[in-house]
């Protein structure tokens, strides 16, 4: 219940200030402009609360239904406009002026990451360092003989810094589907460039856990594999594991730290394995079935529910904070932000051609469920997460799409070629066009949340 209500208290936070800060940023370019805002609302429908403030007496409100907000103008098109007021319609501004007061609202999403990344990046964000743990035979990464216990420096022209760099750069040469240099560095300091083939990718292993594919893993301190805590009614706990078991085999597999036992659990959803575990000084065999969790990333791994003792001084040699000045913070924000931006619109684009499954999109459950998931990690995976919706709500309000932002901008950009506003006709068309569009994507990405809900349960 309490990770329920951290999820919703989550949730609703950075969905409340992902869209006031996009709102706000059509309300500031208006403003500018000397139009006339009527009401700024929070939500649509109803409206729960109001206040209005300002020599334009705007209405400041928050409404019934939480999933969105609007700023309305002073428009001919929507009601009576007196003659004193007419230059402060939205519609008698030049289009070069609507433009911008459109593009404001996803422009202020960008901001916000930017500046979010910004402050993360001076503070410093922790993250493991990105040394090279087991190898999978056969596959890309042992093809391209990179060697465990080396540290990745450098995929493509990018400096890796630690494992959350080279995730996502691999994760952008895998949708790719091209052959990247990567760079290691082994002990002695000898610098190695090898050649990882990510040619033959395909949508099902993008879907799945995509380092896995590429043969890499993690790096794990080398620590005992000893049971720390249990999940309550979890498969562990129903099947008989306690607290300070060692486990010293699974099946046949004799296990010597925590990265092996993690590795075959969570390459085991739904198969049942044999744990050997020391208890007491005597052998204790326990037969466990792993179940299949969605992690934050999307991908589906074998779960036991239960946590492994952690050595923090052990755990602590194999992590580093990654941060820099300001000026280079913000060079590295800006970044972040635009290629965030760019593989976004890439993986909507493959999503449409099909070459990305549609099981990618996620909806409000699964939303609030990664926002609880970040938020009780600690406030800096909340702000990346808060950093990297923002950005997708950005993306996603200049996508081409009547409703949106981006259907507006369309609109605009041929009144600018025809030498005249779209007709009324055309619009409403339009209007009908993007709700249909709409209503699909929240149809996959609800069912989407349902399957991942059921398969969790």
């Amino acid at each position: 219940m309490t990770n329920f209500l951290t999820a919703v208290a989550a949730f609703v936070f950075a969905l409340g200030v992902l869209i006031v800060v996009h709102e706000f940023g059509h309300y500031l370019m208006a403003r500018w402009f000397g139009v006339k805002v009527l009401r700024f609302s929070v939500g649509f429908g109803r409206v729960l609360a109001s206040r209005r403030v300002g020599p334009d007496r705007t209405e400041w409100a928050i409404a019934a239904f939480p999933l969105g907000g609007y700023v309305k103008m002073l428009d001919e098109r929507e009601g009576p406009v007196d003659t004193h007021e007419l230059p402060r319609a939205f519609n008698r501004q030049p289009v070069w002026r609507r433009f911008l007061i459109v593009l404001a609202g996803p422009l202020a999403n960008f901001l916000l990451a930017i500046a979010l990344y910004w402050a993360m990046f001076i503070y410093g964000m922790p993250g493991m360092k990105p040394v090279v743990g087991a190898i999978v035979s056969g596959s890309p990464a042992a093809i391209a003989r990179i060697i465990p216990g080396t540290t990745i420096t450098k995929i493509g022209a990018a400096e890796v810094d630690d494992w959350e760099d080279a995730r996502w750069l691999l994760l952008e040469y895998a949708t790719q589907r091209v052959v990247v240099p990567v760079e290691t560095r082994a002990g002695d300091g000898d610098i190695v460039l090898h050649q990882l083939d990510l040619s033959r990718f395909n949508a099902a292993d993008i879907d799945a856990n995509f380092l896995g594919v590429i043969g890499f893993a993690k790096l794990q301190p080398p620590m005992p594999p000893i049971i720390g805590k249990l999940e309550a009614g979890g498969p562990a706990e129903r099947a008989g594991l306690q607290v300070d078991d060692e486990i010293i085999a699974i099946g046949d597999q004799k296990i010597n730290d925590i990265g092996q036992a993690i590795h075959i659990i969570q390459a085991s959803a739904g198969k049942s394995l044999l744990f050997r575990v020391k208890r007491d000084g005597y052998i204790v065999e326990i037969g466990i079935v792993p179940v299949a969790r969605t992690d934050t990333d999307g991908s589906r791994t074998g779960r036991i529910e239960a946590m492994l003792h952690v050595d923090e001084k052990a755990l602590a040699e194999y992590m580093v904070r990654v941060h820099y000045g300001p000026v280079k913070s913000a060079a590295k924000a800006v970044a972040k932000t635009w290629d965030t931006s760019i593989f976004s619109l890439i993986m909507l684009g493959k999503m449409l051609i099909g070459e990305i499954s549609l099981k990618n999109l996620s909806g409000p459950i699964t939303i609030a469920d990664y926002a609880g998931q970040s938020a009780q990690v600690g406030w800096i995976p909340y702000m990346m997460f808060i950093a990297l919706i923002s950005i997708s709500l950005g993306v996603l309000n200049l996508l081409p799409i009547p409703l949106l932002d981006g259907g507006h901008l369309m609109y605009y950009i041929f009144e600018i070629f025809k030498g005249s506003p779209i007709s009324d006709k055309a619009m409403a068309v339009g209007q009908n066009i993007g709700m249909a569009l709409l209503f699909m994507l929240m149809v996959f990405a609800l069912y989407n949340d349902i399957t991942h809900l059921i398969f969790r349960s």
